[in-house]
């Protein structure tokens, strides 16, 4: 007779009683911070569950927080804990009003959420952590670097009197230092590893049988193949000769790293030899054709169409010289020609076959796997025209101008798939991660991918109800058998390791993590110093800085911070101060698409000391000039008077700030008037608005047009030979502003605008 769990706050009936389950949550309850790793249909979620109950039994009107990287992974946690437990559940996602996520925090007790959204509102102290008694941290193999579950594990420990972090994964990867990583950002003590072979787990698991399907890459594709590889290596040869690289064997990541070697040159040298900016042309190109043999080589034709016809859109000197080599040519003009012979990747025909004859058998609940949206339009539109019932599934994100999923459509599509209203679910990697498709027959993957965690939650898609099945397309001497190959070694590495790791002690955890994992009396004087000070400066913040690190940073220290929109720059710390940062790379664009100047003059104009912050190290990337950006700081320093102060990363840019705050507020905190509207233009300032928006005219040559004019009108009505007296206006410049006053203005449908905008 089946058994189920009995508890206050767990519906009846409705938990099935799995010793394991009941065992794993049992120990997070009795050790504190702890890591589950376990394949995808063991049922960690359940854990989970049964770990919130007794935690929302214990603090009486507590909270519990569940973080998840994707919002259908989100809407599905919301529906089991909603399912399961008799307290009310409700989710948070960026696609909810920031007033509406208040309200569903202040009134559920369990809270379904990304992460990135949680912090957003911290940050804008919507609420708080300070009531949650458990945070579940689903995919948590994610809280590495800068990603959004590091912030929120410590925040978390900070804010709250009775903190527990469970997290929970089937694949925290094959590196040891990554395993130790994910343990000290998310506070770890314990790491839990339950495993099919387990005894205890045997009368649960159903295998899953791995069956590699191996195609040859046809006549016409290979002699495609040939004059791509003929193109790469004539390149190749000529970086050898300029000693680049050491030999023309190379793989693409040993492209990428000569190319930051060249690129650290260049930064390095204050006139770089042309030769250096024709290397960084070579290294491009091969990257390309490097891309274009994969995709030829485990996609199919159309997916490579697609990546030429890009190509070919592209204004870099890398994509015009391709564009112009014979070989390059002609892989393109055989690809065009068996698009139109209906030619297309042999493993597609095969994917097709199998999924026909599984259907036969009873099998109607399939899963394909790939990697590119291309791909995914492909096979989808062969199942159509034979007849299979299948449907995509892919982000939210839009690419190459094709708009993603909406959550509201993710979400119906799963519970369609569920229903048996699709036989087939054709996926990119979005639904790897934790989505429950409960009673997949078939997961087929169109290429292996060398990672051993896509690979392990790929596999998780199957085999939860019964024996259950996995079959990967591989193109024989390609790269498909070297991933293949990649990720079982990396797969059975992490295993090796994660059999050594089942304590953290093992790990040797050290350092600036160490004070949130000690007993509550430290933690609890920890959370006391920071109380503890009172004077702390207030620094205004622009509201588009909301996903920046620095205001991450910032909540770390003793600061008020207040987010709002302003008018001008990131940071206002008093009337007269105000910091615009910029990231290296921010730096070089406001430079290509002329935001700098205007955005200098604005702060010139709007407060007495402007600073500009510049952030990082890697402001010479190769792509523009150096004397470029050179010109760019001496006309920042020198012409607007702005101070340029350098820092290393997001967290010394916090510290700066900080302390420019605490010296503008020393003796005590000032009114600051901020700036939310820019001053009103004088009638001046508003002449060389219009003028500068002029193609090719900026505004130094806007003064001087207007010098020389004396009106705007005399500007508009003059000829092109008037104005190029003009020192800086060029012929090509005079040619372009007359095209913009003199050409009659042709109105568009309304389709076409929304397109254009």
């Amino acid at each position: 007779m089946e058994k189920f769990i009995e508890h206050p706050l767990i519906k009846s009936k409705k938990i099935e009683s799995r010793l394991y389950q009941q065992l794993l949550a049992a120990d997070v309850l009795k050790k504190g911070n702890s890591i589950i790793v376990a394949p995808t249909a063991l049922g960690k979620t359940i854990v989970g569950v049964l770990v919130a109950a007794e935690r929302l039994f214990k603090y009486k009107g507590s909270k519990v927080l569940i973080l998840a990287p994707s919002k259908p992974l989100v809407i599905q946690h919301e529906e089991s804990f909603r399912n399961f437990l008799k307290v009310s559940s409700t989710s948070i996602t960026g696609s909810i009003k920031p007033e509406d996520r208040r309200k569903r925090w202040e009134e559920a007790q369990v809270v379904c959420a990304t992460p990135q959204t949680i912090e957003s509102d911290l940050l804008n102290k919507r609420y708080s952590l300070k009531h949650v008694s458990l945070m579940i941290i689903d995919e948590c193999h994610r809280g590495v670097g800068s990603y959004a579950y590091v912030y929120l594990a410590q925040k978390y420990l900070q804010g709250t009197s009775n903190p527990l972090i469970l997290g929970l994964t089937a694949s925290p990867g094959s590196d040891k230092e990554k395993i130790k990583m994910v343990c000290e950002n998310l506070f770890i003590k314990e790491v839990m590893i339950k495993s099919e072979e387990d005894l205890d787990v045997v009368p649960y698991f159903n295998p899953v049988e791995i069956e590699w399907v191996k195609v040859d890459l046809g006549k016409e594709m290979k002699n495609i193949k040939k004059h791509l590889n003929k193109s790469l290596k004539h390149r190749l040869k000529l970086l050898k000769s300029m000693k680049v690289i050491p030999t023309i064997s190379v793989s693409k990541k040993d492209l990428l790293i000569a190319r930051n070697k060249v690129q650290n040159h260049i930064s390095q040298t204050s006139k770089p030899p042309q030769e250096c900016f024709k290397t960084i042309s070579l290294l491009a190109a091969s990257l390309n054709i490097h891309h274009a043999l994969e995709l030829l080589e485990t996609q199919g034709i159309s997916t490579l169409n697609e990546y030429f016809a890009r190509l070919r859109k592209k204004n870099t000197k890398a994509a015009k010289g391709l564009l112009l080599d014979a070989d390059f040519g002609l892989a393109m003009k055989l690809t065009r020609k068996s698009l139109k012979k209906g030619l297309e990747h042999p493993k597609l025909d095969k994917l097709i076959h199998i999924i026909h004859r599984e259907l036969k058998k009873g099998k109607n609940r399939i899963i394909v796997f790939t990697q590119y949206r291309d791909t995914l339009e492909m096979i989808y539109r062969s199942c159509v025209k034979e007849n299979i019932n299948a449907v995509k599934f892919f982000g939210q994100g839009s690419r190459n101008g094709k708009k993603g999923l909406t959550q509201k459509e993710q979400k119906n599509i799963i519970k369609g798939f569920r229903k048996g209203i699709y036989d087939v679910l054709l996926s990119t990697s979005v639904a790897e991660e934790g989505i429950d498709i409960p009673a997949v027959d078939l997961v087929l993957m169109y290429e292996p991918v060398p990672s051993e965690i896509r690979m392990i939650q790929r596999r998780g898609r199957t085999g939860r109800k019964e024996s259950g099945k996995m079959m990967v397309l591989i193109t024989k001497e390609t790269r498909d058998e070297a991933y293949y190959w990649s990720s079982v070694h990396k797969e059975r590495k992490m295993q090796e390791e994660l059999g050594k790791t089942a304590v953290l002690e093992n790990l040797e955890l050290t350092g600036k993590n160490r004070v949130l994992m000690n007993d509550d009396a430290t933690l609890n004087s920890f959370k006391e110093n920071l109380k503890g000070k009172k004077d702390r400066p207030l620094i205004y913040a622009d509201s588009r800085e909301i996903s920046s690190k620095v205001l991450r940073e910032l909540d770390k220290l003793n600061v008020e911070v207040i987010i709002k929109p302003l008018a001008v720059a990131d940071y206002q710390v008093s009337a007269d101060v105000a910091l615009e940062r910029k990231t290296a790379s921010d730096f070089v664009s406001s430079i290509i698409d002329q935001r700098l100047n205007k955005q200098a003059k604005e702060m010139v104009e709007e407060f007495d000391k402007p600073i500009l912050i510049l952030e990082g190290d890697n402001l010479y990337t190769g792509f523009i000039s150096p004397n470029a950006i050179r010109g760019a700081l001496s006309s920042i320093a020198v012409d607007f008077q702005i101070p340029i102060i350098p820092t290393k990363s997001p967290e010394d840019t916090a510290a700066l700030i900080r302390r420019i705050a605490i010296r503008e507020q020393m003796h005590e905190r000032p009114e600051i008037q901020v700036r939310t509207d820019k001053k009103p233009l004088t009638l001046w300032q508003q002449q060389l608005y219009v003028v500068e928006s002029l193609p090719g005219v900026g505004p130094v040559n806007a003064r001087k047009l207007m010098e020389e004019f004396g009106s705007v009108k005399e500007i508009f009505t003059a000829s092109e030979d008037d104005l190029q007296k003009v020192e800086g206006i060029g012929k090509q410049i005079a040619r372009n502003m007359k095209r913009v006053v003199d050409t009659k203005f042709k109105k568009i449908n309304k389709d076409l605008e929304q397109s254009l905008i």
